[in-house]
């Protein structure tokens, strides 16, 4: 695996383990809510092929809250 890849994949665990932490009993919130948003900003762009060909996130229905 590419090191491109492996920092994505690392990244993703991560914050899945992070999120799964957060929902256990006695779980630091503090921490969670400290470390969630590092973690996700570090989060590297995917890597290619991992996205359908003209694939834009941006591009998708408005949710609650969000302005369109």
């Amino acid at each position: 695996m590419c090191p491109h890849r492996e920092d994505f994949a690392r990244t993703v665990l991560l914050l899945l383990q992070l999120g799964h932490y957060a929902h256990t009993p006695g779980a630091d919130q503090g921490f969670v809510e400290a470390i969630g948003p590092s973690l996700a900003a570090s989060l590297p762009e995917p890597p290619p092929g991992l996205f359908p060909p003209g694939y834009d996130p941006n591009d998708g229905p408005a949710y609650p809250g969000e302005d369109s």
